[in-house]
């Protein structure tokens, strides 16, 4: 009891040796889209005072112990993880606050001087028991070094920003469900008993158009001065409803979610909830606690305000025109993706890249495609209006049979106002009959392009990404521009495929042969053969004994 009590005074005298000062905060966003849609956006931002260059991670008060310790196993700069279900409508949508993939997608910055391609492999077997996902098979046969598309987010030496640090890849098969979501809320201080976390039901979070659950860690500047660094991680979660599935315009935290917000979370520092009313005519109850004005790439927005207290919070929205449609204007940028050709011979692969700006675009394609599906650099063609463009820029690694994928890379100056295609052709191959998959007539997965692009400040877009610290850090007509990264289609190709039905018809042919063959031979062997008289019994001697065998059953 002694020894315990010490240990206590300890503890109250030092704790600052154990813990490590940190923060969180969590924000919802929720914006009406110019469609039939209402999108949320989540957002949990833990910041933890410590230097990830000298400390250790042994120790935490708010900051997930788990992510600590693949940072210090693996010598991780920066991680962006995400599982998404649905895609995004870029062209009826807009941007979203973050953008991502149909699927996984993982993206990783190691520090200088570690082992790269042994950490990444293990971080990505880490990463599939925490999220119960199956990013374990992400290996070299997805795996690329972009040079051009990605950049850290975070602080960074810019001398250490090359490809040899740098690891993507991406699952589009990955199947998100409610797995993915129970571990990903047990990073959360208060887990999803209290605060905003409460609202992600996944019974109602999962019932949506589009749903994404992402993890975004990066180093940033503590202070203004940024002599010190800390580590911030962002947890996010997008979703968009659909009205025809709500079955109205109106919406409200109980429609949407299942219920309204019941307290906030004693470990947060700050609990808001935005409802984005700059193109529609909403009426809100309850009124709103603040409303503000946010200026975002020269695009003016009004927010309304929610502090989330301890007191139980329902927000309902009225449209005052439910039936009146904004105007849709197209985004500055936003692409797809398809395939051509027809047959099992030969086909190509097909990105389309729209260009609505009034000036030129200096944009970044980037394909990983499969190692089953090789591509051919001479036939790549960039066609805008007719006339063919030259690249300004490329990097292309060809792939190698079940050893690496194909690695594409463009950079291309899109004229203004004009859709671009970028075509490259491929061939069918056959795989060996163990390297398909169960369901192989479905066809297999190619992933998106992402194509990255510096846009200038478009004062009559409206579709402006958010930089998600949604008011302190907000966008300002100063800044001259903005990154956004936009994902296209996944594509779904049919290799030729052997009839796996043969082996089947074959056994129950044999089968049928043996058993054929088994049965007679197995009868001959094992029956008891009795000769019979073949002497012939006449109608008259038959009539006799069947009279006899009558009187003497009448007898007994």
């Amino acid at each position: 009891m002694i020894y315990s009590l010490t240990f206590l005074i300890i503890l109250a005298n030092y704790g600052s040796v154990f813990c490590y000062e940190g923060s969180i905060d969590e924000e919802l966003l929720i914006k009406p889209l110019q469609s039939n849609q209402v999108y949320a956006h989540f957002q949990f931002s833990t910041k933890w005072d410590i230097d990830p260059e000298k400390e250790t991670f042994r120790h935490s008060s708010l900051f997930p112990r788990p992510i600590g310790e693949l940072i210090q196993r693996f010598d991780i700069q920066e991680l962006h993880v995400t599982l998404t279900g649905g895609l995004w409508r870029y062209e009826k949508w807009g941007y979203p606050v973050v953008d991502a993939a149909t699927g996984a997608e993982v993206l990783a910055w190691f520090k200088p001087g570690s082992d790269v391609d042994t950490n990444w492999k293990l971080l990505a077997n880490s990463l599939s028991g925490l999220f119960c996902a199956s990013l374990n098979f992400i290996d070299d046969l997805n795996t690329i070094k972009p040079e051009f598309s990605f950049r850290p987010r975070g602080v960074v030496d810019s001398k250490f920003i090359n490809s040899s640090h740098v690891r993507y890849a991406n699952l589009p098969h990955e199947i998100v469900c409610t797995e993915n979501l129970t571990p990903w809320k047990k990073l959360l201080p208060c887990d999803s008993k209290t605060g905003l976390a409460s609202l992600l039901n996944s019974g109602h979070i999962h019932n949506t158009r589009y749903h994404s659950v992402g993890l975004h860690l990066r180093p940033v500047c503590r202070d203004k001065s940024c002599e010190s660094l800390s580590l911030e991680l962002q947890q996010t979660v997008s979703l968009v409803y659909d009205y025809l599935i709500l079955g109205t315009k109106n919406w409200s935290l109980r429609k949407l979610f299942g219920q309204g917000v019941n307290r906030k979370c004693v470990l947060v520092n700050k609990s808001d909830i935005y409802v984005d009313t700059t193109l529609t005519d909403v009426e809100l109850e309850p009124a709103p606690d603040k409303t503000v004005t946010s200026i975002r790439g020269g695009q003016t927005t009004v927010l309304q305000k929610y502090e989330v207290t301890n007191t139980f919070l329902n927000i309902y929205a009225k449209y005052q025109n439910a039936d009146v449609v904004p105007l849709n204007l197209p985004p500055p940028l936003h692409a797809n993706q398809y395939l051509s050709g027809y047959g099992q011979e030969r086909g190509g692969i097909v990105t389309k890249i729209y260009n609505n700006h009034w000036k030129e675009l200096d944009v970044v394609l980037l394909q990983n495609i499969p190692w089953f599906i090789p591509i051919y650099l001479h036939t790549l063609k960039v066609v805008s209006n007719g006339k063919e463009l030259k690249p300004l820029q490329l990097r292309y690694i060809p792939a190698r049979q079940r050893i690496r994928p194909n690695y594409l890379e463009v950079l291309l100056r899109l004229p203004a106002r004009t859709s671009t295609s970028v075509v490259i052709d491929f061939d069918y191959v056959f795989l060996k009959w163990q390297e398909y998959p169960p369901d192989a007539n479905f066809g297999f997965h190619i992933g998106s392009a992402v194509i990255s692009c510096y846009l200038p400040v478009a004062k009559n877009y409206t579709a402006v990404p958010w930089d998600m610290t949604l008011i302190s850090d907000s966008f300002n007509a100063s800044r001259n521009g903005y990154l956004v990264e936009i994902r296209t289609e996944n594509l779904i190709i049919t290799l030729p495929t052997p009839d796996f039905s043969m082996p089947y018809n074959v056994i129950c042919l044999a089968c049928t042969v043996v058993a054929l063959a088994f049965g007679p031979l197995h009868n001959i062997t094992t029956r008891k053969l009795i000769l019979k008289s073949n002497k012939k019994v006449q109608l008259v001697e038959k009539i006799k004994k069947l009279l006899n065998s009558l009187s003497k059953t009448k007898e007994e």
